[in-house]
This record gives structure tokens, C-alpha cells and sequence, in this order.
């Protein structure tokens, strides 16, 4: 009788724990997986070299903002996936969207793609430039079917810019940073607005049917893997929109964070928490559909959170578009049957310019010599707790943002101008010049009021002038203690490394905007609009009067 009753005990304790991952599909929410409720993996899923891949970028995220990190807002499908498989906790990103989104695709920091400015505005032409191979393009090449799902970010003015010429066979989302939830619209300025969801290249009106983006990229994975050969490997890249503003969740989701009095935090609470039960039905549907077991699911935010959009980075300092560490220290992790040391914590240094020549490898590419990479292979460090092969991270360095007054040639010891913004990481050292951003930490209690409330933040009131900081972040993480005075040996090491750095950069790419983006002149839609036959007719136009004007020169000569 007691070992029925041990049994039974642990018959109900199994029910339960799984009841969350079919959870999702029983009250149909961000993107059912009907079927397999227990998420049982079928026999026809055989297991291939080639592991199927699954990118999943969240946006704005915050340090703080998953459980694991003592959120308050629930997180239990991301906790659970990185209990289980490796967490990254000395992992990097940009401060800001195309940053984060152009290293990614590329492997190369900033500053060798022109991208070192900002973002990449709607109205600018400009992309990611056409001459960087891209990771889905490596991928097609071993055999890898690619698809994209939601938001694209790295430009659109022409066609050669749009994901599927980057490598991509489909694309479903948005090209834009941000636009609505439901209807898919997106103003830049007053009166330069426009509709921004597509379907490979084309508006996708059809399916202007009011779907919350979260929910409506989830059920466009599930259709991807429903129809896919899980014999074939598949590479998926999940760009959800999600937790970027405009701060718009489904009501339900608001459940449990009616006692949340700061209304940002409070949508933002429940757009995380329909995020996190979208990831449990993807997990779901590798499950169902035979991938699971062969699979490589990565999940990364792509900067720090936005404390006045309702993100918390504590206790880290600072925020999304700074280069504290709340603005590049991000939430992420791996999952996969295939990892050896699960359930375990990686604090060696990992980029994500990493996931470029780590995934190609994986998937049994191959990285052209003549490619110049700033990622490293890091799977071993991840899978197998090896020392990674990285030492340093060039944050960034930005020629043209705003210059600090005080910054000098002198006060970088004549290596470096403290005027510009840069930043750097060797070792456990980081070093900041210029003008770093906002910098201050936000605390929980920040959130406590209906509105946003500074007078809990903590600040530090720098000596007038300062344009330099130092700091060991593995000692001080949260980058209370400035150490540029006490070790002037170090910081000229790390001005060197900078000015280094500086001699292989390539010009910044960030025009003015064009007024032909207007999408008043495309037909109401966001999407390219410069015409290579455009641009043709000019130039035989200029050379046409160009000649006429030799003629007549040479007339009044004779």
C-alpha cells in the first residue's frame, strides 16, 4: 500500500509539473499548439547531424525582468529552459536595436559594418551594408532551410536590403523598430506614417485582423514547423517585438499584475508574461513536430531595459542606449538535448557576435578566410564549460555622437580623445570616454508610484569635467566603484586597445532622411523605395548633359 500511495504521489507531482507546459494549449493563448498537450516527442523526429537552430531575440528586456534574476513578474517558461540547459551570466549585447541585430547576422562589431551610429532610421536610406555575408546565407549554404519571424530592423530602402535577399527563404513581420501591436501601424513623424507587416516582400494585409504581434509571430512558427521535414535541418530566427514600446498586452494577461501600481510596469508585466507563454508554445511545437530532440534553442534580449517603459536593469546601472552595463548586460541562455554540462551557470565572456561562427560551426559550415570576424566559436564554453576564447569586447566607439564638452587629447594621456563615446572590456577592466549616457540605478521601489518616480533612483555626482571611468566589473558589476584615478597604467592599456580598435574602423553610414520614404508615396506601406533604374537615369542624365556641355564648350573654343 505505501508504494502505491509513493507511485500515485508521483503520478500526480508529474501531472503537475507538466500541466504548465499544456497549459498554453488548452486556453489557447500567445499561439496554440494543439495536438500533443504533453509535448511528447514522435517517433518520426530522427536525430541528424545538423542541429535544427532557434534564435529567439526578445526586444528591451530588462536584466532584472525574468524570475531567474528575482523579477516579480512571472517567467516560468524561460526559467524552466534555462534551469535545464546553460545560463549565460557574463553575456553581452548592443544598447540599442540594429546594434545588437546587425552583429548577430554578421559577426562583426560596429564599427567594421559603418553601423556605429544610433539606429537605422525609417526614413534613412540605409542598410545593413550588402557586402557582409550574412549568418542565414552561411546556413543556406550546408543545406539549412532559413526563415524569419517578426521584426527586421536592418534596413529597407531598396530590395537588396529585405530579409529574404539576406539570406532568409521566408520572411514574416515587421521592417521597422516599432509600430502598434494590433494594426500593425507605424508613424515616424506627424504625417509620415504607415502600415509595417510583410510577407516575404509584400504587404501582408491580409492578415491586418487586429492578431497582438506576439501571438500572430507564434502561429506563424508553428505553421513554419508543421510544414517543415524535421529530417531537414532548419535554421529559425524569432525576432518578437516584444517587450518594446508602445506598452500594449491582451487584457488577460493583466491578471496577475493588478497590484502593480506604476501603469508602465504593469503593461509592461503582462506583455512579458504573454511573451513567456508564446516561447513555452514554440517549445511545444518542436515537441509535436519531431525537433525538439535535435535542437538548439538560443534566447537573448537584445539590449537593456527602458525604466521609463517600465524595464528594470537592477541592480545593474544605467539603461537601454547607455553603455553601462544595464544597457549591454543581457538575459540569456541556451536549451538543447544536445548540450553536455545542462542545468549549469556560464560566467566566461560571451558576445553576441559569438553566435555567428559558433552556430555556422555547429551546422558544419564553413567561415571564409577572407572574412574578418570579432565572434568567436564559443559552443564549448557554453556546452562544456571550457575557458572561452574571448579576452575583450569593444562595446562600441561612436565618432559622431555627442561629443563630451570637457574631453580632451590630454585627458586620454595623448592615446585617445575623451571627447568621443567609446567603450571597451579586457579582462575583468572596462573603460568608458565621453559621454556614456544615463546612469542611474534604478531600484524596484522606483516602480512603487503610479508615475515614474527619480527620487528613489541613485546617483553619483562625477567632478566636473570627467570624461574617463574605469572599472573592474567582475570584482563590481554594478559600477559603484571608479577605479580611473587609482590605476592610470590601466586605463592607458585600455586607450591603446581603443585607438587600435579605431585604425580598423570604416566610415559611419547614417544619411539624412529621404523624403521618397514617405509611405504616402508607396502605396500607404513602409518599404523600399529607392530604384536602382532611378538612380541609372540620373547618372545618364548627368553624363548626357555633361557631354552636350563639352560640345558647347568646344564650340565657343573653335
Amino acid at each position: 500500500r505505501m508504494v502505491a500511495a509513493v507511485l500515485a504521489g508521483l503520478s500526480l507531482l508529474s501531472l503537475l509539473t507538466c500541466g504548465y507546459l499544456a497549459w498554453g494549449s488548452r486556453r489557447g493563448g500567445a499561439g496554440e499548439a494543439s495536438g500533443n498537450l504533453l509535448g511528447e516527442e514522435p517517433a518520426a523526429g530522427a536525430r541528424r547531424s545538423q542541429p535544427h537552430i532557434i534564435f529567439i531575440l526578445a526586444d528591451d528586456q530588462g536584466f532584472r525582468d525574468v524570475g531567474y534574476h528575482g523579477s516579480e513578474i512571472r517567467t516560468p517558461t524561460l526559467d524552466k529552459l534555462a534551469a535545464e540547459g546553460v545560463k549565460l551570466e557574463n553575456y553581452y549585447v548592443q544598447p540599442m536595436c540594429t546594434p545588437s541585430r546587425s552583429q548577430l547576422i554578421t559577426g562583426k562589431y560596429q564599427i567594421h559594418t559603418g553601423l556605429q551610429h544610433s539606429i537605422i532610421r525609417p526614413t534613412q536610406p540605409n542598410c545593413l551594408p550588402l557586402d557582409n555575408v550574412t549568418l542565414p546565407q552561411k546556413l543556406k549554404e550546408v543545406g539549412y532551410s532559413t526563415h524569419m519571424v517578426g521584426k527586421w530592423h536592418l534596413g529597407f530602402y531598396r530590395r537588396e536590403c529585405m530579409p529574404t535577399q539576406r539570406g532568409f527563404d521566408s520572411f514574416f513581420g515587421s521592417l521597422l523598430g516599432s509600430g502598434d501591436y494590433y494594426t500593425h501601424f507605424k508613424c515616424d513623424s506627424p504625417g509620415i506614417c504607415g502600415y509595417d507587416l510583410y510577407e516575404n516582400d509584400n504587404a501582408a494585409w491580409d492578415h491586418d485582423t487586429g492578431i497582438y504581434s506576439t501571438q500572430m509571430y507564434t502561429q506563424k512558427v508553428q505553421q513554419i514547423l508543421a510544414s517543415h521535414n524535421p529530417r531537414k535541418p532548419i535554421f529559425l530566427y524569432i525576432a518578437y517585438q516584444a517587450v518594446h514600446s508602445p506598452l500594449q498586452a491582451p487584457g488577460r494577461y493583466f491578471e496577475h499584475y493588478r497590484s502593480i501600481n506604476n501603469i508602465n510596469r504593469r503593461r509592461y508585466a503582462a506583455m512579458l508574461a504573454c511573451l513567456d507563454e508564446a516561447i513555452n508554445n514554440v517549445t511545444l511545437a518542436l515537441r509535436k513536430y519531431g525537433y525538439y530532440e535535435n535542437s538548439i534553442i538560443i534566447y537573448s534580449s537584445d539590449n537593456g531595459g527602458q525604466p521609463m517603459a517600465g524595464g528594470s536593469n537592477w541592480p545593474l546601472r544605467g539603461s537601454k542606449g547607455t553603455y553601462w552595463e544595464g544597457g549591454i548586460r543581457a538575459v540569456g541562455f541556451v536549451h538543447s538535448p544536445l548540450l553536455k554540462n545542462k542545468g549549469s551557470v556560464c560566467k566566461e565572456l560571451v558576445h553576441i557576435t559569438d553566435w555567428f561562427p559558433t552556430l555556422i560551426t555547429l551546422a558544419e559550415g564553413q567561415i571564409d578566410e577572407d572574412i574578418q570576424l570579432d565572434g568567436y566559436d564559443v559552443w564549448e564554453t557554453i556546452s562544456e564549460g571550457r575557458r572561452s576564447p574571448r579576452v575583450d569586447i569593444l562595446h562600441n566607439i561612436d565618432p559622431i555622437y555627442t561629443k563630451a564638452k570637457n574631453g580632451s587629447w590630454a585627458a586620454g594621456y595623448g592615446i585617445w580623445n575623451t571627447a568621443i563615446q567609446s567603450a571597451i572590456r579586457v579582462n575583468h577592466w572596462k573603460l568608458l570616454t565621453g559621454n556614456p549616457g544615463y546612469s542611474d540605478w534604478v531600484p524596484p521601489q522606483a516602480f512603487s508610484n503610479a508615475g515614474p518616480n527619480r527620487w528613489h533612483n541613485e546617483r553619483v555626482s562625477w567632478s566636473a569635467g570627467k570624461t574617463v571611468w574605469l572599472f573592474n566589473i567582475t570584482a563590481d558589476p554594478y559600477e559603484r566603484v571608479d577605479l580611473s584615478a587609482r590605476h592610470p597604467e590601466v586605463v592607458k592599456q585600455l586607450l591603446r586597445r581603443l585607438s587600435q580598435f579605431n585604425k580598423t574602423a570604416v566610415p559611419v553610414r547614417y544619411p539624412p532622411k529621404d523624403p521618397r520614404s514617405n509611405p504616402k508615396l508607396n502605396g500607404g506601406v513602409w518599404g523600399p523605395w529607392f530604384k536602382e533604374d532611378e538612380k541609372k537615369k540620373k547618372s545618364d542624365k548627368s553624363k548626357g548633359a555633361n557631354k552636350q556641355q563639352k560640345s558647347k564648350n568646344k564650340k565657343k573654343g573653335n
